[in-house]
């Protein structure tokens, strides 16, 4: 009986890897393919049009910032110096502990005013509304905290006055044109884009001074190096892959434009969504779908966002742990579209592949590693093909990791020092050994958190972008 149980367990998990790595080298080819196209039509864009046109239309850009006094100052200054024809940026203090409104009321001359505030979407109560002497662009409100992001962009969402918004964290830097490209297929696209994500990039190691990337470096931490090539192969295979397919669930709470009377109309961000990013794309998949109405939620590979990932072990792990705690309050909340005709490839096939390889992978992962070990301990499985099983499915994940390197390479070639080019060639060696099973552990402990009924957001220390060294 036992041993019929390894035999299943083992063939299992080795189909649930064979499928899964297979699903990801058709990303990659997918994104490959469309990568190319992007850079043809790219190369014939005009950017500068984009910014003197008149149908470019007003963005607003969303701020949550609780307690980022480190980072704020210099990423608001960052966001009012992009070029765009026409934008503004409210900062939401949510409740903020630290120093984050006084830091803003000095850099930038803020007033309180009695400006009226309409709650169209429920959010925490705002305290004060301030709006800047020296920078008519800026607004600010000082609002009590909600206990999560999604409420803190919901009071951000009321306040804003332009037909499309950009969520951006505090701690998040823009390139100068990222804007513009963003906007583009918005402008270009013949299908009616309703959303689109940028891709984000890890800051850490890289130059940044008075809120602007100065030179891109590859960090020197091993576990922040890691992170680059997850980011990238997230972003450049992942989600590119399936936005062609306009099955693309999440787009990062980091960068990320809207159209406002669309996330208005499904009622702002869920408060008490962890993951308020994957959830609010999958409620916009949903209202449409329901609606029957053409649209597209895009991706866009080259404007870039840059954030600040964690540099220690267990800021990374509490990060990990609430990402996986907020995939599967979202999964949970929305099953009812698994499956149901009515919304197509996404309960099809988009939302089963999250479920199983996403939501419930750190359990089967668990599970296989166990079994698959008995099993080679008690001669149900041959030391050869346990060896062997290992061998390849590593081989195949780090071949993926290795793409997303040598695509961004051809492609952006923002790294231009050769030896940080073969540093993120050698760590994807260990990004699914050992890198892949403390994630594991961490997600697991996301999942229990879950059941348990934890769902607090969880502290990340940083370090700041001021405090970056220059190189010698």
């Amino acid at each position: 009986m036992i041993f019929d149980f390894f035999w299943i367990s083992n063939n299992v998990l080795f189909a649930y890897y064979l499928l899964s790595n297979l699903v990801y080298l058709v990303l990659l080819v997918v994104a490959f393919i469309t990568n190319t196209q992007h850079q043809r039509r790219r190369a014939s864009m005009r950017l500068e049009r984009l910014k003197s046109s008149p149908l470019s239309p007003p963005i607003s850009l969303l701020v949550p910032a609780h307690n980022e006094e480190k980072t704020i100052v210099a990423s608001v200054r960052s966001l009012l110096a992009l070029d765009y024809p026409e934008l503004e940026v409210v900062v939401v203090n949510d409740g903020s502990a630290d120093a984050t409104l006084e830091e803003l009321v000095g850099s930038f001359h803020l007033l309180r005013t009695d400006l009226l505030y309409v709650p169209e979407v429920p959010s925490q109560p705002v305290r004060g509304v301030y709006m800047s002497q020296s920078e008519p662009r800026l607004l600010v409100l000082d609002k009590e905290s909600g206990g999560s992001k999604a409420d803190a962009i919901n009071a951000a969402l009321n306040a804003a006055s332009s037909p499309y918004i950009c969520v951006v964290d505090a701690d998040a830097i823009l390139e100068r044109d990222a804007l513009l490209r963003i906007m583009a297929p918005v402008l270009t696209d013949t299908r009616p884009v309703v959303a689109a994500g940028g891709i984000v990039r890890v800051v850490n190691g890289s130059h940044v001074e008075a809120g602007e990337l100065r030179e891109v470096r590859l960090p020197r931490k091993p576990i922040e190096i890691l992170q680059v090539i997850e980011y990238l192969r997230a972003f450049l295979i992942g989600r590119e892959g399936w936005a062609q397919f306009n099955m693309q669930l999440i787009i990062s709470g980091a960068f990320g434009i809207f159209r406002r009377d669309l996330v208005r109309k499904v009622g702002g961000y869920r408060p008490t969504a962890i993951g308020e990013d994957l959830d609010l794309v999958l409620r916009l998949h949903r209202h449409l779908l329901e609606q029957k109405a053409p649209y597209h939620i895009s991706f866009i590979p080259d404007p870039v966002c840059w954030t600040e990932a964690p540099s220690d072990l267990d800021s990374l792990r509490r990060q990990r742990s609430r990402w996986q705690k907020g995939l599967t309050d979202v999964l949970w909340v929305n099953r009812d579209m698994l499956f149901r005709p009515r919304f197509g490839r996404i309960g099809w096939l988009a939302l089963p592949y999250h479920w199983v390889f996403e939501m419930f992978a750190p359990v089967i992962e668990l599970v296989g590693y166990s079994t698959m070990i008995l099993a080679a301990i008690f001669g149900v499985l041959s030391f050869e093909f346990f060896v062997q099983f290992l061998v390849f499915g590593y081989a195949f994940a780090t071949m993926i990791s290795i793409g997303s390197v040598l695509q961004e390479e051809i492609t952006y070639r923002r790294y231009s020092d050769w030896r940080d080019v073969a540093r993120l060639l050698l760590f994807s060696f260990l990004e699914h050994f050992p890198y892949r099973q403390l994630q594991m552990i961490w997600r697991l402990e996301g999942l229990w958190q879950f059941l348990r009924g934890d769902r607090s957001w969880g502290k990340m220390k940083r370090v700041g972008f001021a405090t970056r060294p220059a190189r010698l």
